[in-house]
């Protein structure tokens, strides 16, 4: 892969991920579609830490407030909250990381799951307005929401579409709905990205294979946060049915196409 190509995918990560349209299975289908091949998922998993990153920026002011009180109720509240609800991911990333590799090797699953996101994003906009807070939120919905996280390891599965979309049918408001959402993200990510990092540095990788990770990592980081401002504004005035009419024309698009291609 070159330095090039790593740049307009790390672009396309960042854009996709906070967009509620897959960033994973964009990029599954943009390198099946183009034969852009990297070994295992560790690209993918690379230009995520460049939105992990994107997110530490955004809500820079939160992760602070997390950090330096993190014994005042609300907030000791909040941390127990996000470190429940990574639980599901960590777990799924463990004991079915064979069968999530599969799905990324597979040609089908990420625009099936488009399909799939595309009705989670128009149910969203039929949802009933509610104000649960952080004070009122449970370790079941906790659980629930990083539930529908760990599922979204899936390609086409839009991780935020799907959290937000548990948050919110959860009763959560949406501006908690967006903080717990994306903060929930960050152990998931930063963990899955050291994996990863070992994994290079034990093949003894060279610096040719470093730097599309570099460029894609940097792409990701910058394109992410012009998207997370774009998802809160669109979460705000409920314009989800664009992206799920998106979703949905990829998603048949890449179905059609990979099926005459057999």
């Amino acid at each position: 892969m070159t330095i090039f190509e790593a740049v307009a995918l790390g672009i396309l990560q960042g854009l996709t991920e906070f967009l509620p349209v897959s960033s994973s299975g964009h990029l599954v289908i943009i390198q099946n579609l183009f034969n852009l091949k990297q070994p295992g998922v560790t690209f993918e998993v690379m230009v995520h830490f460049g939105t992990f990153l994107s997110i530490i920026w955004v809500f820079r002011s939160d992760i602070k407030e997390l950090l330096l009180a993190p014994f005042k109720q609300t907030n000791s509240w909040f941390l127990i909250l996000l470190i429940v609800g990574t639980i599901p991911a960590g777990v799924a990333g463990i004991t079915l990381r064979d069968l999530f590799t599969a799905f990324f090797q597979s040609p089908f699953v990420a625009p099936i799951m488009l399909l799939v996101t595309g009705g989670l994003l128009w149910f969203v906009n039929h949802l009933p307005q509610k104000r649960y807070t952080i004070r009122k939120m449970s370790l079941t919905d906790a659980l629930f929401i990083g539930a529908a996280q760990a599922l979204a390891i899936i390609p086409g599965l839009s991780r935020s579409g799907s959290t937000i979309t548990a948050a919110l049918w959860r009763g959560l408001d949406r501006e908690t709905a967006v903080r717990y959402s994306f903060l929930l993200s960050l152990p998931v990510i930063f963990g899955a990205t050291l994996l990863e990092i070992g994994t290079l540095l034990e093949s003894n990788s060279d610096l040719a294979l470093w730097l599309p990770h570099l460029a894609g990592i940097t792409a990701a980081f910058f394109s992410g946060i012009f998207a997370i401002k774009i998802f809160i504004q669109a979460l705000r005035t409920k314009k989800f049915h664009v992206f799920a009419i998106y979703c949905w024309v990829i998603g048949f698009f890449v179905l059609f196409y990979n099926l005459i291609s057999l």
